[in-house]
């Protein structure tokens, strides 16, 4: 049995901090930027990398309602969700990410897109 993307890329210790390296260049990006001037960041990063967890076959779930939940009234539009996605696959690059597995990824992000944006 083949080890989960999740598993190869050094489970929750690594995923944590490939998303507060994401989260130090969202947090920088005019776009992105402005979403999270309230937020409290450990507890978005602690989500995050559960999140991204499942998304990389880890044991954490998020269900399209949460989601929904999640970013209801955020009003995150298409710009900041391709900045989103643009960052984060940066990120994995910069963690050595294999090609096929940022594809993956930015599929399962991609995939999930209607739960987050706010569509008026």
């Amino acid at each position: 049995m083949s080890a989960s993307m999740f598993e190869r890329y050094g489970g929750f210790v690594n995923v944590s901090r490939i998303v507060s390296a994401f989260y130090d260049k969202a947090l920088e990006s005019p776009i992105l930027g402005p979403y999270f001037a309230n937020a409290n960041m450990q507890r978005v990063i602690d989500h995050q990398t559960k999140f991204v967890a499942s998304l990389m076959g880890g044991p954490a779930s998020y269900s399209n309602e949460e989601l929904i939940r999640v970013h209801k009234g955020l009003n995150i539009n298409e710009e900041a969700f391709l900045e989103m996605t643009d960052l984060f696959r940066e990120t994995l690059e910069d963690f050595d990410f294999d090609e096929d597995d940022m594809n993956a990824v930015e599929k399962a992000m991609n995939d999930r897109k209607p739960y987050v944006v706010t569509y008026n």
